[in-house]
Formats: C-alpha cells, structure tokens, sequence
C-alpha cells in the first residue's frame, strides 16, 4: 500500500531563483500555511545583498545553498529533494521521482530552461549553463590547445574573455560579439578588450564565488547535459581557472555570419581526406593544419577547424518536457509555458515563472521578455503575489517591474546597462540611433522614435541610467535637444531631474 499523499495548498517546482523567490514570498504571505518546494537539485539558489538601484534597475547576489538553510529561515518551506516524474493536473497533484505524491491548490512551475545543445551525446561538445558544466569545463581547458566556442550570448562573450594560453575560434551568426546585448558599435568598443596581451587586474567580485565544499563535493553527481543545475550568473567565472595550456593570455579568431554545419571525429576527417586550417595569424595567408585533433569542425562558411573540443553556449529551451504528458498546455512559440498578465498559465491553478514561461500579455511598448536572473526574481516574486490575490479573492495590479525593460551585468570589466528596446527590437526601421563613444572608457548610445527615447545601451561609468530609465518611463519629447541629448559638456542630468 502507497503511503497517502501529502497535502499542501502552495507546491512550487525548482530550486532556481524564480523557484526559490516564490516560495520565499508565499511563505511570509501565508505564515501558517506549508509551502511545498520541489527541486532535483541538493542545493537551491538564494538571492543575496539585493539593491533596488532605480526604480526598475536591480542588483543581486545569487549565492548556492544547502536547502536546509532555506527552511531554517522559513520554517514553514518544506523542501522535497527529488525531480517530478509526473504532473495530473486534474487531480491537482504531483508525482515525484523518488515514488511520492503530492496533493496542491495552487502550482508555480519554475523548473527553468536547459541548454540548447549544438549536438546531443557528442563526447567533444561541453553545453555551459550551470555551475557543474562550468567545472566539467575548467578540468577539459587545462590540457586545451585549441576550442572552438560556438554562440553570441553573454556566457560566450565572457568565456571568450575570461580564457588565457589557449587558442580560441569564435563562431557566431551575427555581424557582430555579443548580439543579445548589444549592437556592431558596442561590439566593437569591447573587442580591443579581446585582443590585449595585458590583463588588468579584475575589478574586485562583489558577488558570490560557486564553491561546492567538503562532503557535498563528493557526493554529488557528475552533470550529465539532462540533469539541469540552475542557471548561472554574470560572475560564474569567478574562482574557475580558465587557462589552456600555452604560454600566451589572449588568442581569439571571430568567425562571423556562420554557424557549424557538421563535426568529423579524427577518424572521420582522415576518412574524408579533408583540409583544416592553422589558427588565422595575419587574414590573408591561411594555411593547412599538419597538427591531428580530436575533433574537426565545419562551418558553413565552408572553412574547417580543428580543437580540442567545442563549447556550445548557443542559450536555452524552456525545461517543460517533465509536464506536458496529459496536461494540455498552451506553448509560447519558444516552447515556453504561456502565461497571462497574472502569470496563469492555461490550467486552472497552475502558474509559472522565470525561464520556463513565455510571457504572452500584450507587453509594454519598452519591455520584453529575456531569460535573465533579474526577471526570474521578478516573475517568481509577482507569481506569489498572484497566488496570493486568487486565494484571498482579491485584484492585483501588473507589477511596475514589467514597464521597463531593465538590466544591468557587466562585460569584460565594463560595467554594462541596457534599458527599454536597447537594440532597437521591434520598431522597424522607424527610429534612429544616437552615439558617444569615448574609446577604453565609455559607449552611450540611445534609440529614439519619434523623439521619445525607446531604450540605450551604457557602457563604462556613465551615471545616465535613472535619468535614462526616467527619460523612457515619461515618454517625454526630446526632439528640441536634439545632439545636445549625449553632449558630454551639458549635464543632461540637471534638465530632468
């Protein structure tokens, strides 16, 4: 006989942030209720030194925990260490790997995305997401003369950055680095950080190093790529030595425009009679490779290389697989859960949060969704809110956080905000674009419609974001300043303060 099913009226699965944040909230909300946590993972993630640094602008810490820290803090979390097997959603219950059942109210899936993998179960590709494929990462650049990194996201831009002594072939489709982030301007502002033989000494780290230490090392797990860790953050380098082995800091080639079409193992390249070439010292005179590598790679602008192994930092897909079996959900074209302005999903009491949903509200003119930390805080954190109104019957208005799109990390030291439609998404050819750009120091560049500010990249210290972010929110005609808007010698800060 099946020991009877435990009752709770909040279940939340995954120990991410958004997990996490919910859980967090509902506890303090409903302080005699039992807040189910369920998450595979033996630590979860809490967010630390959180600064509201603007009105939407936030920073944080995002520090691993044991989960009985968690519920030392909220006595009310129970945390349930176990992945989901199954979901009924008509019966209002969850099935977990280790054989239980768990009876809820309300639901928020927050079980996160995983990495979108160039090729599944090639023993040469490393997918970057989490804190253990950062580590499985590390131990294979230590004997590393050569990698290939293969995608344009912040993962990729900083590991390109980050690695010393070891030759690097960067593929990425875009014009440019860095495409999610920025524009070719910003883009080529950061890349004499690239090639510089000297290293600055790093900017002190304010946030947490992932350490895993004494007994919970060794217990854990060796990350296969469908085991999923959270997600992480602008420092995941911290505290991992990236070096190859040559004697050299900075080697990196950019491929542009391409993407990988196949991979030949060794014996399949001699097979082939294929040509490789030598690492790219001057454009004009590349030459064939006489050295044997484990694994070759074609792209599709018809050049081969070959490495040590391949990096695949090419995003994420939102982790839905566990749920969909006989619950009939709406997916957002993303594969993401589709939630509503109240973070419903399309099964009564079933929420979601953070990268494993879609937003699908008519989003404000200068937000949009992203799968970043600062939005899984905030989504797991309105989510509760949510529960919270619908079991007490009450209204809930759209959190301020979803006006403006709002996001500060940092790059290859710069400090780096992006606010509102940054790269211009979405509004066609209707806007222009507005520079400054004081070269090692700043980059400011912002999108203007109609003579509404829409978004901005900064780069460096430039003090302009809450007069930006003001700027965006009030929708305020600046056609009458024209240039004068990025003129270093107005303090454009004293005209809208």
């Amino acid at each position: 006989m099946a020991a009877a099913a435990l009752r709770s009226r909040f279940a939340v699965v995954g120990g991410g942030i958004a997990g996490v944040t919910c859980a967090e909230k509902l506890a303090t909300e409903f302080p005699s209720e039992d807040i189910f946590l369920v998450t595979a993972s033996p630590v979860i993630k809490a967010v630390t030194n959180f600064k509201q640094v603007s009105k939407t602008l936030e920073e944080f810490d995002v520090e691993e925990q044991p989960s009985s820290l968690l519920e030392k803090r909220y006595p009310n979390i129970k945390v349930i260490q176990s992945g989901v097997k199954q979901l009924k959603s008509k019966d209002h219950k969850i099935l977990t790997e280790d054989g239980k059942e768990y009876i809820y109210e309300k639901l928020c899936l927050c079980a996160g995305a995983k990495p979108k993998l160039i090729f599944e179960g090639n023993p040469y590709v490393i997918g970057i997401r989490d804190t253990d494929s950062a580590e499985a990462f590390q131990k294979n650049l230590a004997q590393a003369e050569r990698i290939v990194v293969v995608g344009n996201g912040g993962i990729a831009l900083e590991l390109v950055y980050e690695i010393e002594g070891c030759e690097v072939i960067w593929a990425i489709k875009d014009k440019a680095i860095g495409n999610t982030f920025f524009d070719a301007g910003a883009a080529e502002f950061l890349i004499p950080k690239l090639t510089a033989e000297k290293r600055e000494t790093a900017i002190a780290c304010k946030r947490t190093k992932y350490t895993m230490e004494g007994k919970a090392k060794k217990e854990r797990p060796i990350a296969e790529s469908d085991k999923l860790g959270s997600a992480l953050g602008p420092d995941w380098h911290e505290g991992l030595r990236l070096k190859g082995t040559k004697e050299f800091s900075h080697k990196v080639h950019i491929e542009i425009l391409c993407e990988v079409k196949q991979t030949l193992l060794q014996q399949e390249f001699l097979q082939l009679k294929r040509t490789s070439l030598t690492f790219p010292k001057e454009e004009k005179n590349v030459e064939a490779d006489d050295v044997l590598w484990p694994i070759y790679v074609e792209l599709t602008n018809g050049k081969i290389y070959g490495c040590n192994f391949i990096v695949s930092a090419t995003g994420v897909v939102p982790n839905v697989k566990p749920f969909l079996d006989g619950n009939n959900f709406a997916l957002g074209e993303d594969g993401g859960l589709k939630v509503d302005e109240h973070m419903h999903t399309s099964i009564p009491d079933i929420y979601a949060a953070g990268d494993i949903c879609t937003a699908s509200w008519e989003p404000s003119p200068v937000w949009h969704q992203m799968r970043l930390w600062t939005q899984a805080r905030q989504m797991g954190w309105y989510a509760a809110k949510c529960m919270a109104a619908d079991t007490l019957g009450e209204a809930i208005d759209m959190d301020f956080c979803f006006e403006l799109f709002a996001h500060v990390t940092k790059f290859f030291n710069y400090k780096v905000v992006v606010l509102g439609k940054y790269n211009a998404q979405g509004l066609g050819l209707n806007h222009e674009l507005m520079l400054r750009c004081t070269k090692g120091q700043e980059y400011v560049k912002v999108v203007m419609q109609n003579g509404r500010m829409m978004g901005a990249v900064l780069i460096g210290e430039t003090d302009l974001e809450e007069t930006f972010e003001n700027l965006i929110l009030n929708r305020m005609d600046l056609s009458a300043y024209g240039e004068d808007l990025l003129n270093p010698n107005i303090d454009i800060e004293d005209y809208f303060d």
